[in-house]
């Protein structure tokens, strides 16, 4: 057989090897190693991504993030603030939106804690922390009066739920002027609220990705304190990541509101330290008491 006849059928074995591994598992790019969670998993349907569950209508959605509020954007919808400039210890309006994929205001906001909006405001230093509940106009505009008293680099965060699923959307406010930072408060177990009452941090030791349960005792004058019933629970709890201020997903306890403790379950994602503001009710007025936590 001739040299060029000899090529023509070797490359005629090649053409018909790669086609019988097409038919028999599909192309393999050994390149690429990504088809490894979205390749077709039989029956027409599409392998759910590692890390994926299923929303209540069947559709996949990702397991609920130990982190949020890392960005102006976040699936496909985003937050727009339209004056970010404050000054310094004067009542503002605040106003922003949340825009889908097309740039048009959502007006359709789920309930969450009895609140459409829940408006969480602190500067990068982790004080001046502030939640507040906002209006919306027919436009989608939402709207909340803050006044700001030092200087600084503030974050915003939006947080809401939309078509089932909870979102927290952040973007810097500026208050002009020299800003005198302040280091982090060291962990203790006990702090004092704005209004005087004595809260007692009670943990069994907090690892970074393990689920933990926070306990807050209140005391008054030595005396145990049962808080009212605030956004629906006894008591609410924000946790801000200490560096890059990452929202952490908290939620109460099962057996929140079965005695004088509130209680909360958290999941520390990393090592490092943490600032956890808590929020209950007395008489009528909301306290604010803040804690460093640090995970190991």
């Amino acid at each position: 057989m001739s040299a060029p006849v000899k090529l023509v059928a070797f490359a005629a074995a090649l053409v018909a090897l790669f086609a019988v591994g097409a038919l028999a598992g599909g192309w393999v790019d050994p390149f690429n190693d990504a088809g490894a969670d979205t390749a077709d998993a039989g029956h027409g349907e599409r392998a759910m991504p590692m890390g994926a569950d299923h929303r209540a209508d069947g559709s996949s959605a990702a397991q609920p993030q130990m982190v949020r509020g890392l960005g102006i954007e976040q699936d496909g919808l985003r937050l727009i603030v339209e004056n970010p400039e404050l000054r310094r210890g004067q009542v503002e309006t605040v106003r922003f939106r949340v825009v889908d994929s097309d740039g048009q205001a959502v007006r359709s906001f789920d309930v969450q804690h009895t609140k459409r909006m829940h408006l969480i405001v602190a500067r990068r230093d982790l004080s001046g922390f502030q939640h507040l509940h906002p209006t919306m106009a027919a436009d989608g505009t939402w709207s909340a009066s803050l006044s700001l008293a030092a200087p600084g680099s503030y974050r915003l965060f939006a947080d809401f739920a939309h078509d089932g699923t909870v979102e927290t959307l952040a973007s810097d406010l500026r208050v002009d002027g020299p800003a005198d930072l302040q280091p982090l408060p060291p962990a203790q177990a006990t702090a004092v609220s704005d209004g005087g009452y004595q809260v007692r941090l009670q943990t069994g030791g907090v690892r970074a990705g393990q689920e933990t349960d926070l306990r807050f005792a209140v005391t008054r004058a030595g005396r145990a304190v049962r808080p009212e019933p605030y956004l629906g629970a006894n008591g609410h709890l924000v946790a801000l990541r200490d560096g890059d201020m990452a929202f952490l997903h908290v939620h109460p306890s099962e057996h929140a509101g079965s005695d004088d403790v509130v209680e909360f379950m958290a999941t520390f994602p990393t090592t490092g330290r943490y600032r956890l503001f808590l929020q209950f009710q007395v008489g009528g007025r909301v306290q604010t008491v803040a804690f460093t936590q640090e995970a190991s």
